[in-house]
């Protein structure tokens, strides 16, 4: 059975002291969830160049980074399936990646994205494939693996007949370099995700799940409603067949992630509400 797990990214508001994180991850395990995924710079003390790059994202870190993780989680009773890193520091020290990982019993390291990258230039996006593939060699000669997380920049075309994703599928090694599959973020963007996990078969390793549906209102004076991420099973996202499909690719964890428009402004209450959706079908 998968591991059931939420990304760190969507709790940062809410692990801002020992006390807070500690009844934070004591309410995921009530929920059901037996895992966590990390964020390297989540777990130490960030510059105030990361926090302010992931704050204009919409993904704010919060406070935990001074925190003692591998005690927090150890004490929680959670699994760690993954690391969350940025492909610049693991090039930069792989071995200190592997001992990251390893206080944590991570297996897999997972590559996020890139910041301001090109991926309509194909030529950049051949030679990121070619970078993932050095670095997942260097891992698996540690007994860790490399993952790639897509967004939807992915999915700009590079040439008349491949998108980004393709390249970076066809052009790295199955043996260096798997997925974490995001689902919320290729249906953003317009594409099939049914189609695309079974295109990537047992390569996708971990998914990462979410739902997008509709709760604030649009423009003023029109029906029009803006779409969001939602909790599983209040959006318009027909899940059943995606968790069927990682089902029968045996993926390892199926991850919760939003960072914004959360059920009462509260990213607890959204796990907790989601949770009602993984218990019974993952």
């Amino acid at each position: 059975m998968a591991i059931k797990a939420v990304q760190q990214f969507m709790l940062g508001t809410v692990l801002n002291s020992e006390a807070q994180a500690r009844d934070t991850l004591d309410r995921l395990r009530e929920a059901g969830y037996d895992g966590i995924e990390l964020c390297a710079f989540m777990i130490r003390p960030s510059g105030p160049a990361v926090r302010l790059i992931t704050w204009a994202a919409g993904m704010p870190v919060g406070r935990g980074g001074k925190l003692d993780w591998p005690r927090l989680v150890r004490e929680a009773g959670l699994r760690v399936p993954s690391l969350h890193m940025d492909l610049d520091s693991l090039e930069r020290d792989i071995p200190a990646a592997v001992a990251q990982a390893g206080r944590f019993g991570a297996g897999y390291i997972v590559i996020t994205g890139m910041y301001r990258f090109p991926y309509s230039d194909e030529r950049a996006v051949r030679e990121l494939a070619g970078r993932l593939t050095r670095a997942g060699e260097g891992l698996a000669r540690e007994g860790v693996h490399l993952l790639y997380h897509n967004h939807n920049c992915e999915l700009q075309w590079v040439n008349a007949s491949q998108r980004a994703y393709d390249l970076l599928l066809e052009e790295t090694d199955p043996a260096a370099v798997g997925f974490e599959f995001d689902s919320y973020w290729f249906t953003d963007g317009g594409a099939d995700a049914l189609e695309w996990m079974k295109r990537l078969g047992g390569r996708m390793k971990l998914w990462h799940i979410n739902d997008r549906g509709t709760r604030l209102s649009g423009p003023a004076m029109t029906p029009i409603l803006k779409s969001d991420s939602m909790e599983l099973g209040d959006g318009n996202m027909d899940l059943l067949p995606l968790v069927e499909q990682a089902k029968a690719a045996q993926v390892e964890a199926v991850i919760l992630e939003s960072h914004r428009n959360w059920v009462e402004r509260s990213p607890v209450k959204s796990f907790q509400r989601s949770a009602r959706f993984l218990n019974r079908f993952v």
